[in-house]
């Protein structure tokens, strides 16, 4: 039976049967099921709009009572001259009927088109995120998708990103970086002067041509490496030996001088590759034999033995007889391991090597140490008895074999190094670094075991040497878990809030009174944790203080874990962080994350498109993340905090007029507008400059988007658009109705026009109120706007234009001619506009209305200025002194090495080899003739 994952090697073909399928399969017993994801801001509009309808209410019953008293004290002696409706006999029963009547006239309060214009505005962003050619992948030729319409803001929110690893931050790509050997390193780009250079466009790779077996793809900087091996040094060739001996790869040779490697990890297919481009080509082997072509020579040796690799060893070694009858041990592995078990002899050459060590793996390369043991015939012979023997005993087995291996792999002799790079994804520790400054957390949920999601981790920048301490959780019980968290804590945390000396900590306790230990915390900590561990962090009873030790730390890992052990992590932080969560990765086995995240992003990666498929938002690359976040989710987030505080407040100052009105119009449901204003206010007047604003606004550029990441936070503090902010608006929105109405009120009262003739009439009244209010919403819309393009410019002076057209249109003689009874303010916009008085009373209405917030705004960036002011002052300063171009800088850590092995398998393949059960003839069909599935016999 074959898993998912399973690698069917030296095989043409076969034939399969599927077992489990549907609902039986892994995948889908670790994958949750799909919610409907909605966003903070549809939820908060959700509870506006309830409000809203409540406030609608409360004012149509204010007006219906005051009709109510109205009509009883003043109405009903005046039905002469005012009747009541038929059916009406009473003031109570009149202020009923005129409560709904209210309703009517007030129910643009309620933001009945705000859904669509939302949705609208949404699909924009949608495309800007789709048409962005800097998130496009050429490569690929693959854009960026935003798959769903409905979380564009949120990603100008995100606090916590977790992450896959292999294929969404690395591309899982080993490559032969440098090597140390006989006190000198190899793999620097030199200048003439034989000094360090950087690579440029015009470096010339070495060139393999000599070799027909190199593989094209091998890519190497330094020549001196290959003029070594043409000169006969016998350092070199021996170091080039070992690696095309010591390993367990298996090689397939299709075509003549075509060969491929299939290594059981990345690391070992590089070492294998790079000792075949420069001269030293592993060919095949046999379960006693291994051929490699050194130097154009075919050479055959004797495998005597493999030495498996697993995780306690952290190396492996091959005893080989060559054709003069010299047995040799190769052996390869961690330089914290195999450096103890060298010959004491020659300890120049070992602390030369250690300083290489050192720089690569302050490069951030995997390094290996390279050893060799001559052995005496005799002593194998023994030593190979008495393996045979361990090999055979029951009890006891492992430790007797360890011991024997441990026997044969010390007095070695130091061949050198190797460094080895794991290819990150282009961009990835840049990217990283950049979303940490925007105050994101990233953990990464890994399916690969520690060593290697550790390595990756100090690749990204996520662990440094310089932290404080990385913790290591790997408690195989539920009290081993609690005593390492609660050990972490201790360290983090100082003695007055330690939570290990006698104080039991509280197993259950709300969310909002869990502590905020990252305030406290003195500090940089990282938290490493396995699949095992993390499945008892997660009970019920412990996963607040896995929560809150994790929140402590500024990088979080967790290795070894399931899919669904992902969506549980994700969970947790949505359930107690109540924070916005992004999941990102590339396989099957991140949908279950990518489903449980607020928002979901997909990787179309080398592992199908399966978390594609489940994603909200798709690229190629996990570079495009900071596109993605720090422009387009905070140009999102912060466009539609702008948009609702504008549609709110312009709905609110139109309807309020209409409550203010009815108390000097006897509650009677009289409009203050004209009608056609009323249907054209929300379809014409302000529809277009409002979506203009919410389409293309933006604060800064891209460029300086990613420059200064803390303007993302005030997304994070949901700083633009919140309970307090919309009661701000609705305040404002009360102050301006009041201007709106009072001033062209008192502008009209007891007026007369430059001829004496009066101008107090209603359509008057009506026609500059609003014209105030519509001017006032227009310069409030200028006020808004950070940035001014031609399409903004159109919209806000073009619907001005569109007003006045419109008026002296509808208002003309011509048009009440012809719709007498639709058009009856007949020659009432030349007659009210055409007065200098109406002009100051709209001029001191605008005045009125917008420099309250001019100065607000003015003293609390004066007095209080936020992150956004603070930055958007340099960013104005920087504009104004040309551009410095960045120095280009090397990201380096320091020298704590890591071993290549954190990359490598578990346990090796050497039995498998030996036994020569991988290595059967490929059609078990050769005595009854060949077969072939796709042969013209066995069509249908």
């Amino acid at each position: 039976m074959l898993l998912r994952g399973c690698t069917i090697r030296n095989t043409d073909w076969c034939f399969g049967l599927v077992v489990f399928a549907g609902p039986d399969t892994k995948l889908m017993q670790n994958s949750g099921r799909t919610s409907f994801k909605r966003t903070s801001i549809d939820r908060l509009m959700n509870i506006l709009v309830l409000v809203i309808f409540a406030f609608l209410a409360t004012m149509c019953l204010i007006l219906a009572v005051g009709n109510s008293i109205w009509e009883y004290k003043k109405g009903y002696y005046f039905q002469v001259y005012l009747p009541w409706a038929e059916g009406v006999h009473s003031a109570p029963f009149s202020g009923f009927l005129m409560f709904w009547s209210y309703v009517i006239i007030l129910n643009t309060v309620v933001p009945i088109s705000l859904y669509v214009s939302v949705e609208v505005i949404r699909l924009g962003h949608s495309y800007f995120i789709n048409w962005d050619k800097k998130m496009y992948c050429a490569k690929r030729c693959t854009p960026a998708e935003a798959r769903t319409t409905t979380l564009n803001e949120e990603l100008g929110q995100v606090e916590y990103i977790f992450s896959d690893k292999t294929g969404t931050l690395t591309q899982n790509i080993m490559v032969f970086s440098k090597c140390s050997v006989n006190k000198r390193s190899y793999g620097d780009v030199l200048d003439v002067l034989g000094y360090k250079a950087e690579l440029g466009e015009k470096t010339e790779p070495v060139d393999f041509s000599f070799n027909p077996l190199a593989d094209p793809n091998f890519t190497f900087w330094d020549t001196g490496l290959l003029e070594a091996v043409k000169l006969g040094d016998p350092h070199v060739h021996e170091f080039f030996r070992l690696l095309s001996l010591c390993h367990t790869v298996m090689s397939e040779e299709k075509n003549p001088g075509e060969l491929y490697y299939k290594a059981q990890s990345p690391d070992e297919g590089a070492l294998v590759t790079a000792a075949r481009n420069f001269g030293f080509v592993f060919r095949s082997r046999t379960p006693k034999t291994i051929t490699v072509q050194e130097l154009g020579q075919p050479v055959t040796y004797q495998l005597l033995a493999i030495l498996d690799f697993n995780n306690v060893r952290k190396r492996m070694s091959v005893i080989v007889r060559n054709h003069e009858g010299q047995i040799r041990l190769y052996c390869k592995g961690a330089d914290t391991i195999l450096l103890e078990r060298l010959h004491p002899g020659n300890q120049e050459l070992y602390n030369v090597t250690t300083d290489h060590l050192n720089e690569y793996a302050g490069e951030g390369l995997r390094t290996l140490v390279l050893a060799y043991r001559d052995l005496e015939e005799s002593y194998y012979t023994s030593w190979a008895e008495r393996l045979q023997r361990a090999r055979t005993i029951s009890e006891g087995r492992e430790d007797r074999v360890a011991r024997l291996y441990e026997e044969v792999e010390n007095d070695m002799v130091l061949l050198g190094a190797t460094a080895i790079e794991d290819k990150l994804q282009q961009g990835v520790p840049e990217t990283i670094a950049l979303l940490t400054l925007a105050n994101i957390k990233i953990w990464v949920l890994t399916g690969d075991k520690q060593e290697t999601a550790v390595n990756i981790g100090y690749s990204c920048k996520m662990l440094t040497d310089e932290m404080t301490e990385v913790f290591i959780i790997t408690g195989h019980t539920v009290l081993e878990v609690r005593q390492e968290l609660r050990k972490a804590r201790e360290k983090m945390m100082d003695s007055s809030r330690s939570v290990g000396n006698g104080f039991t900590y509280p197993e259950k306790v709300a969310a909002s009174n869990l502590t905020s230990v990252l305030e406290a915390v003195a500090g940089e900590y990282a938290l490493v944790i396995n699949g095992h561990s993390l499945a008892h962090a997660l009970e019920a009873d412990m996963e607040l203080e896995f929560l809150e030790t994790a929140c402590a730390c500024k990088a979080v890992i967790c290795c070894r874990v399931t899919p669904l052990q992902k969506a549980q992590v994700v969970e947790l932080v949505k359930k107690y962080k109540k924070a916005v969560t992004l999941a990102i990765g590339d396989g099957a086995n991140d949908v279950s994350m990518i489903k449980t995240a607020h928002i979901g992003v997909g990787i179309s990666g080398q592992e199908g498109i399966q978390a594609v498929l489940a994603s909200d938002y798709s690229f190629s690359q996990f570079k495009f993340l900071q596109r993605l976040l720090l422009v387009h989710g905070r140009w999102s987030y912060l466009r539609m905090c702008k948009f609702l505080c504008y549609f709110f407040y312009k709905n609110f100052a139109f309807t309020l007029v209409h409550f203010w009105y009815g108390f000097f119009s006897g509650f009677s449901a009289q409009t203050v507008y004209d009608e056609w204003f009323i249907t054209l206010y929300n379809l014409v007047y302000t529809a277009l400059p409002v979506l203009g604003m919410s389409l293309f606004d933006q604060d800064v550029d891209d460029r300086w988007s990613l420059q200064f990441p803390q303007l993302y936070t005030p997304g994070q503090e949901n700083l633009y658009f919140n309970k307090l902010e919309f009661v701000k608006c609705t305040l404002y929105s009360v102050y301006s109705s009041l201007v709106l109405f009072f001033v062209p009120y008192g502008a009209m009262s007891n007026s007369v026009r430059s001829d004496g003739k009066a101008v107090a009439d209603y359509q008057s009244f009506a026609l500059m109120a609003q014209t105030c209010l519509l001017i006032v919403v227009s310069v409030q819309m200028g006020l808004d706007t950070a940035y001014w393009t031609a399409v903004n410019q159109l919209f806000i002076w073009g619907s001005l234009a569109m007003y006045f057209a419109i008026t002296f249109t509808m208002y003309s003689d011509g048009t009440y001619l012809i719709f007498t009874a639709s058009f009856p303010f007949i020659g009432t916009a030349r007659n009210t506009l055409n007065q200098p008085n109406v002009w100051l009373a709209i001029f001191l209405c605008v005045t009125l209305c917008v420099l309250p917030v001019v100065g607000f705004r003015f003293v609390k960036m004066q007095l209080r200025p936020t992150i956004s002011d603070k930055v958007l002052s340099r960013v104005r300063e920087l504009e104004k002194r040309p551009p410095v171009p960045l120095p280009k800088r090397r990201l380096q850590r320091s020298i704590s090495r890591r071993s290549g092995y954190a990359f490598s398998h578990q346990h090796g393949f050497g039995a498998l080899i030996t036994s020569g059960r991988n290595m059967r003839p490929k059609s078990p069909f050769g005595i009854m003739g060949s077969f072939s599935p796709n042969s013209e016999k066995h069509k249908d």
